[in-house]
Parts: C-alpha cells; sequence; structure tokens
C-alpha cells in the first residue's frame, strides 16, 4: 500500500472528502454482503478516530473497493468489532494486508 494517506479532522470530513472521490456505497447497509463475499473487497482507505476521554468514542472509517469497481465506505465504530461482524471482517483484512 504506496499511497499518500491523509487524516480528516472529523469523522464527517472523511465521509465528505471520500464522496468526492467517489466512496458513494454505504457498505454499513450490506455488512452480510461484506462478510459473505469479503474476497471481493479491497480496503483502499482507513482512518481511525480515538475519543479523548471514552475508548467508546473510537471509530474507524474503511474506504473500500469491490471488484466490480463500487466504491463505498463502512464506518466501524469501538462496538461493532463482534466476532461474526463485517467490521471484524475488514479488520482482519487490514491487518492481513499488513503482514504482506
Amino acid at each position: 500500500m504506496d499511497r499518500q494517506m491523509y487524516h480528516y479532522a472529523t469523522v464527517s470530513k472523511a465521509l465528505e472528502e471520500l464522496k468526492q472521490k467517489g466512496y458513494t456505497t454505504d457498505f454499513n447497509l450490506e455488512e452480510e454482503r461484506i462478510i459473505s463475499h469479503y474476497q471481493d473487497f479491497t480496503i483502499e482507505e482507513v482512518y481511525r478516530y480515538e475519543g479523548e476521554t471514552d475508548p467508546a468514542d473510537e471509530v474507524t472509517v474503511y474506504g473500500i473497493k469491490a471488484t466490480d469497481g463500487e466504491k463505498g465506505v463502512f464506518v466501524a465504530s469501538y462496538g461493532a468489532y463482534t466476532e461474526k461482524s463485517a467490521a471484524m471482517v475488514l479488520h482482519e483484512m487490514t491487518i492481513k494486508n499488513r503482514e504482506q
């Protein structure tokens, strides 16, 4: 992953900029698709936001692309990382990509 990454001041600013880059699908509405067909997605951008006082304020914004060219975002909050969640699948994909 040799691309320049930007860190936006807020989650809403990141979502706005990603939308301008063509990430228009809300993949939070398609969690089952990500879980069932994770191999059809590539994580292109990742932004992490941490709450200053409360870990429950942590959020990760994923800019992902499907093999058919569809681009969108997935926003995972602190509590979203359950064993069989799309957030966990994307998190594991991020770790796997770092190891390669």
